[in-house]
């Protein structure tokens, strides 16, 4: 173990042993993405109590865990993945009602989020014990803070998550071409074997500015914006650009786009709302304009106290 995270572990025992850590309860705990030091000092304290850790890869966790200076026994790593879920979920449950603590880490960043554990965790909640999640790397969250796609006082607030697109090239065209609808900005994960496919396959939305998020916090983090039309001339470029996982976020639409979405829908609002009840000429002048439907009502809401 190295001395720093030896320091780290005494940390978390003096920062986080204060609070309670119930027993019988399902911790889910994120875990770094690519640096270990991105690890938070109340994860660490969890892994170290833990009676049992329940993990997506159990060879993976036990060397994160020896990183970390934890030893736990084989015994005590219970594997909890994709496939086998449902069922191990029962072996979880068994363990917490003997008053055990469980910890659940997927192998980086925060389970449940396109990684194994939202089966768990509902299981556990279904049946009436406890789920305390422990915030921490997120990979999705990371990129978005820094591509500047989000902004909170812009028209497209806010951002869609859709994570792995299909893998049969009509079915991921089909997915694209709703995607280009979506005003706000959208979030893809794809692994390095595909994502020249996903290149090709948005290239379609022309000028849409995408991010690409490459290994990160990894030594070879990379972060580059590009138009859409661009992303296969851009891999093609440097052939290393297609190694590792990939965050790909599609910024909002155009702002003009979205201006003259809203004007239609404000002109089909105006004609129908005489004729309507509020609720229905909002949702038919959305469906006819492509607005969304909660500014078109705010708006219909405003015009109907002006004449008040």
């Amino acid at each position: 173990m190295s001395a720093t995270f030896a320091l780290a572990l005494g940390a978390a025992h003096a920062a986080a042993a204060a609070q309670h850590y119930p027993q019988g309860a399902l911790y889910v705990v994120a875990t770094p993405i690519g640096n270990l030091a991105d690890v938070t000092l109340r994860a660490l304290h969890v892994l170290q109590l833990a009676e049992r850790i329940a993990c997506e890869d159990t060879r993976h966790t036990q060397a994160l865990l020896r990183a970390y200076g934890i030893d736990k026994r084989p015994s005590q790593l219970l594997a909890v993945h994709e496939h086998n879920e449902a069922e191990a979920a029962q072996a979880v449950l068994a363990h917490l009602r003997q008053g055990e603590r469980v910890a659940y880490v997927s192998d980086a960043g925060t389970p449940g989020v396109s990684d194994p554990g939202a089966r768990l965790a509902a299981a556990v909640r279904a049946a009436g014990l406890r789920v305390l999640p422990l915030p921490g790397a997120s990979s999705v969250t990371t990129a978005l803070s820094a591509a500047g796609a989000v902004a909170p006082s812009a028209a497209q607030e806010g951002f869609v998550f859709a994570g792995f697109l299909p893998t049969k090239t009509s079915e991921r065209a089909a997915a694209v071409q709703q995607l280009a609808h979506e005003a706000r900005c959208v979030v893809l994960l794809e692994a390095p074997h595909r994502i020249l496919e996903l290149a090709q396959a948005l290239a379609p939305l022309g000028e849409r500015p995408v991010t690409l998020a490459r290994e990160l916090t990894k030594q070879f983090e990379e972060i580059a914006t590009v138009p859409a039309q661009g992303l296969p001339v851009w891999f093609a470029a440097a052939p290393e650009r297609a190694r590792g996982e990939f965050v790909v976020l599609l910024h909002p639409a155009a702002l003009a786009a979205h201006d003259a979405s809203m004007e239609a829908g404000q002109r089909a609002l105006r004609l129908l709302l005489p004729e309507l009840p509020l609720k229905t000429a909002v949702r038919l002048a959305a469906q006819l304009s492509g607005a969304p439907r909660n500014a078109l009502y705010a708006q219909a809401l405003e015009w109907k106290g002006t004449e008040d």
